[in-house]
């Protein structure tokens, strides 16, 4: 009987992307708080850098908020076409050492490096040698996080950013997910998160504890992969011809509104989030769907499907308010909007791996 070969799986994060290729390409701006989007009254950030960060600023966050948290921000208007031409030198490594690659976006991507093409010592090894030519070809840091499974590898990516790496060795994935917040955790998103706090589970160690049988009735078919994560468990392998089917997001309001302005406020701050991320994943779709819901938690849903995929922001805007204002007047408060992007045209990637394994560390 042949045993299967442990996975070496490298999760490569490139680290403030936008707003590092902005400090790169503007000596200027380099140890300052960069936010690369508008400051405008409607306007979000795309990115942050590490500078900016440190006074709270994220990614998503609406401009007039990152302002208030560091009034010297500076903003910087993104410039996807230079991303996009950065990303390719950053992929054209990756297939240096795989063919096994899944893009996540621009900026990070997953590596099964289980067969060992370039002949290196450890996956720890090709995960160093990989940031290096990264920034030796595009002035760029990355952190790489290597484990047996993807979920231990985003985790570990994130464990020693910016410019580093972990590893999490075969055997210690459950350890390693038990010490952790599970606000840390993929799928687990602030929603969720704010659920399981309120079940006491705050820890990876907390989620553990508790039976599949509680966690599927408490989160539904969810419950499987939180009851596997916590034990550091994730049979998922690398495909190169992953396709997501669409992008959204939504946000509950601090409290009920009526009045429009505020209402497409809240859709347009959404509709920028989505088109971010479909820039940065080069993405496109052509079905905008805005989704309300209502004071009473009754739901809304409204959609436009276009003949031809959607390559503008302004176009995701424009749709957007459209289709709220298709509910207007409105009757009773809104708590909630979102905007999701569907309909995305598939992008196919094949390739193979050569013979030779390598260890992780």
């Amino acid at each position: 009987m042949t045993v299967p070969a442990v996975r070496k799986i490298i999760h490569v994060d490139m680290d403030a992307f936008y707003a590092s290729v902005e400090q790169r390409d503007d000596p200027a701006l380099r140890g300052k708080p960069v936010a690369v989007g508008y400051a405008a009254k409607r306007g979000v950030v795309a990115a942050a850098s590490y500078e900016a960060r440190t006074f709270g600023v994220r990614s998503a966050m609406p401009s007039t908020t990152a302002m208030r948290q560091c009034p010297d921000l500076i903003f910087v208007p993104p410039r996807f076409e230079v991303y996009k031409a950065v990303s390719r030198q950053i992929h054209a490594i990756f297939t240096d050492y795989t063919n096994l690659v899944e893009p996540l976006s621009l900026d990070e991507a997953y590596l099964d490096v289980t067969a060992n093409r370039r002949g290196l010592a450890t996956a720890g090894d090709t995960a160093r040698e990989i940031r290096a030519r990264i920034l030796e070809s595009t002035g760029l840091t990355a952190s790489a996080g290597i484990s047996y499974n993807k979920f231990l590898a985003k985790l570990a990516s994130d464990q020693n950013k910016p410019n580093g790496q972990f590893v999490v060795a075969p055997g210690r994935g459950e350890a390693f997910a038990a010490s952790l917040p599970v606000k840390r955790f993929y799928g687990v998103g602030p929603v969720t998160e704010a659920r399981m706090t309120r079940l006491g589970i705050i820890t990876g160690a907390d989620l553990a504890r508790q039976s599949l049988a509680f966690l599927q009735r408490e989160f539904g078919k969810s419950g499987p992969w939180y009851h596997a994560i916590a034990r550091g468990e994730d049979d998922r392998p690398v495909n190169p011809n992953r396709e997501r089917k669409s992008s959204g997001s939504e946000t509950t309001f601090s409290e009920d509104l009526t009045d429009p302005a505020a209402i497409e406020t809240g859709v347009l701050a959404m509709a920028d989030e989505v088109w971010a991320w479909c820039e940065k994943a080069a993405a496109r779709g052509r079905t905008v769907t805005v989704k309300i819901k209502w004071a009473d938690f009754q739901q809304s849903t409204r959609s436009r499907s276009f003949a031809t995929p959607i390559d503008s922001a302004e176009a995701v805007r424009s749709a957007s308010v459209e289709l709220v204002r298709s509910v207007y007047p409105p009757m009773r408060g809104v708590r909630l909007v979102g905007v999701t992007l569907s309909n995305f045209s598939a992008a196919q990637v094949t390739g193979g791996v050569g013979p030779e394994q390598l260890s992780l560390t």
